[in-house]
């Protein structure tokens, strides 16, 4: 019985050993050593400029030095960046990312959503995970940060800016906590579903919808009231967690993507002096003079769909950027799509300059225009003295499919790999099969 056991034994630890040595190798960097110098390179900035066989100088994970004619330090690691473009960071600027793995039909990988309508006290970092399979994909694709937020059916909760490069956590958080999220019921009225899975339907879903409104302005009056008093009987967390949206330290996102849903918005932006940001704004550009007047900027979701409604062209997704732009309203694309997992960030704003933007400006709209949405433009979205070092070095175009080829990425500095699970099963198979 005895030999039985140890034969059991030595079998575990044999098998633990294979599971060991089949992971992944793929592990944060740690801290730059030195001084680091990308020399001959052209740089986007972010901001609109393109500097010609320029230098980036940076150490600490700072950036000291930006522009042509610089000297190189002596002691510098050289990173070679003729024939290459240099760029700031991607930032994606609405993102589950860490929340949701596989997608709703396995609960297991899925933490993005808490049961009830309101949970103004969630923070979604906490449940971020570091160790997700999308994660170094995205970075393979040049998306250095990322804002995670829940989702829900009122108040989502409170969401996080990531940086794609830790071991936990604690480690990835960028900017904590900088906004609450809230959803605006939709005012058009679908039939859901088929069949045996049709959705049933409320009396007035009108009047329902009107009904959610209002709960939402009850909820942030009562806490202005109660954030207004010296002293509690008790403490409230939900109320707790709004105290950033009176004071302007976070923001409102709010998801909207119809007019009607926009409008409200706006009107909670007056009432409660916050600084509102739409997530979502497929009809916005109905109505962009007025956003713009109210200083109101829009995430986008993916380019890459159809028009919302019958009357719209069908086009009308892939000029929107544009014509916010053109509009005065501050402008961030992102990707939802559950098929490309966000990895489509850039594409998407490429595709914007097919339908109206310069590439620049294109640029912008997945780096600095990102960075003062999030409220994060004094550290990062584009490349100059004083930021930290979030750079990403590709051999062509970013915005192209054909041009995209990431060959280095920093963040704050750090040389991070850019391997992932797509590329390792590249490998794998081949060498299955024999290829070279």
């Amino acid at each position: 019985m005895q030999k039985k056991y140890s034969s059991l034994i030595i079998l575990s630890l044999a098998l633990l050993c294979k599971v060991t040595n089949a992971q992944e190798t793929i592990y944060p960097a740690g801290p730059q050593q030195g001084t680091t110098a990308i020399i001959h390179a052209t740089v986007h900035v972010g901001n609109g400029t393109v500097l010609n066989d320029a230098t980036v100088i940076f150490e600490k994970g700072k950036i000291t030095q930006v522009g042509s004619g610089i000297a190189t330090p002596a002691n510098a690691i050289i990173v070679d960046g003729s024939g290459k473009q240099v760029y700031p960071g991607l930032i994606l600027s609405n993102s589950y990312l860490g929340l949701k793995e596989v997608g709703n039909g396995v609960r297991g990988s899925n933490d993005l959503a808490e049961i009830g309508e309101n949970n103004a006290s969630i923070r979604s970092i906490v449940s971020y995970n570091t160790d997700s399979k999308i994660t170094n994909v995205l970075r393979s694709n040049g998306i250095l940060l990322a804002h995670v937020a829940p989702e829900g059916e009122l108040i989502d909760g409170q969401s996080s800016v990531v940086q794609l490069d830790a071991w936990n956590y604690e480690d990835a958080a960028y900017k904590a906590d900088i906004g609450q999220f809230i959803e605006i019921p939709s005012f058009i009225v679908r039939q859901r579903g088929r069949g045996f899975m049709r959705q049933p339907q409320v009396a007035d879903p009108i009047k329902e919808a009107f009904n959610k409104v209002e709960t939402l302005k009850k909820f942030f009056t009562e806490a202005k009231a109660y954030l207004q008093e010296k002293n509690h009987v008790s403490n409230n967390l939900k109320f707790e967690a709004t105290r950033g949206l009176f004071n302007g330290q976070q923001r409102l996102f709010v998801r909207a993507d119809e007019v009607k849903q926009i409008l409200i918005a706006i009107d909670l932006a007056k009432t409660y002096g916050f600084k509102v940001v739409i997530v979502g704004g497929t009809e916005s550009f109905q109505i962009a003079p007025i956003l713009a007047a109210n200083n109101i900027p829009v995430i986008l979701g993916a380019q890459h769909a159809l028009p919302n409604t019958e009357d719209d062209d069908v086009d009308q997704p892939y000029k929107l950027p544009a014509q916010l732009t053109r509009a005065g309203v501050l402008v961030s694309v992102s990707d939802m799509s559950e098929n490309t997992k966000q990895r489509n960030l850039s594409f998407n704003a490429g595709t914007a300059v097919t339908y109206g933007l310069t590439k620049e400006e294109a640029l912008s709209t997945i780096t600095l225009n990102s960075a003062k949405i999030l409220g994060i433009d004094n550290v990062t979205g584009s490349i100059e003295t004083g930021k930290d070092a979030n750079i990403v070095i590709s051999d062509g175009d970013i915005l192209d499919m054909r041009g995209n080829q990431i060959t280095k990425a920093f963040i704050q500095g750090r040389d991070i790999s850019l391997d992932n699970k797509q590329k390792q099963l590249y490998e794998r198979y081949k060498f299955k099969y024999k290829i070279k």
